[in-house]
């Protein structure tokens, strides 16, 4: 690494494969996935945006979560579309660190979302006398920013005392900074550790007991009531667990790619890991633009106007 900085510590990134023989196909396919991802999310919260039938607590949480789709999309692929087009793959320490915080803030936040929209679906089949003067907008704002506010402050600790661990290795097995960076420390951080267990708790366990904790009341709650009333709770409730679901199947999928890694070839390792970054970002404004049928409704019109003319 001659042509680079020297007061810089670069992690070499080791995860792909044959990359001098399919640069460029992994690029085209890459690059059409990312603009789809953008897409296909932006298009929705634009429908969620522009249209006043939809500023609603439900479809504003729907939103914010595509939101977040797109911009933890973006804390990777723009740097493994660089990757694909360079002699060398490599990323500055701090860089990978950055790119580490970025990955779980917005994958732990997708978790709180989930369980924000979990609880407004709750008071409005539950509660509904009191769903308004519960779901304000004041509280729908905050709301939100707890969802992205509780993760950033999480997550900045791992990243912090990582920062002032010593590496003793620089070539990193993987494709895109996650917890895989602790193989390069000299030693384990015990304090690390433990904060990893917080944030697995705080983040993860407890958005996803809570979630369960909802559906099972809304459960209950509905098949006490008449069929009109769970057709229209499955309706606005089977997207919501049907993106909890494939995310929390990655998300355990990814830290077992990251315990298990010596398990698996390289070229095995590099396809699971694209799978990682790619089914939920790509899924979910498909799940929300066919299965809502108010946001379908809009999306139809969008796309075929002159059938509405």
């Amino acid at each position: 690494m001659d042509d680079v900085d020297l007061n810089v510590t670069y992690i070499i990134l080791d995860g792909y494969v044959e990359i001098d023989k399919y640069r460029y196909l992994y690029f085209l396919i890459m690059f059409t996935l990312y603009i789809l991802i953008i897409c296909s999310n932006s298009t929705i919260v634009y429908l969620i945006w522009i249209h006043k039938n939809l500023h609603e607590p439900m479809y504003i949480f729907i939103a914010a979560l595509l939101l977040n789709c797109v911009l933890y999309s973006t804390s990777i692929y723009p740097k493994l579309l660089i990757d694909f087009l360079s002699e060398k793959q490599i990323i500055s320490y701090s860089a990978c660190l950055f790119q580490f915080f970025l990955f779980y803030f917005f994958g732990s936040a997708e978790f709180l979302l989930l369980s924000v929209m979990s609880y407004d679906r709750y008071v409005s089949i539950c509660k509904p006398l009191q769903y308004p003067n519960i779901m304000t907008r004041t509280n729908v704002s905050m709301f939100l920013v707890i969802a992205w506010l509780i993760p950033a402050g999480h997550m900045a600790v791992p990243a912090i005392l990582s920062a002032q661990a010593k590496l003793c290795d620089f070539t990193f097995k993987g494709i895109f900074c996650n917890n895989a960076i602790y193989d390069l420390h000299c030693v384990k951080s015990r304090s690390v550790t433990m904060f990893g267990a917080v944030i697995l708790l705080d983040l993860v366990g407890f958005p996803f007991l809570f979630i369960v904790f909802t559906y099972t009341r809304i459960l209950i709650i509905t098949y006490r009531c008449s069929r009109e009333v769970r057709k229209k709770a499955a309706e606005t409730c089977l997207p919501h667990l049907f993106v909890l679901i494939v995310f929390s199947i990655l998300s355990g999928y990814e830290g077992i790619i990251v315990r298990v890694e010596s398990d698996f070839s390289k070229t095995e390792r590099f396809l699971m890991t694209l799978q990682i970054i790619l089914y939920h970002p790509l899924f979910n404004p498909f799940i929300y633009g066919l299965k809502m049928k108010e946001i379908f409704k809009h999306l139809k019109r969008l796309l075929c106007p002159a059938k509405f003319i």
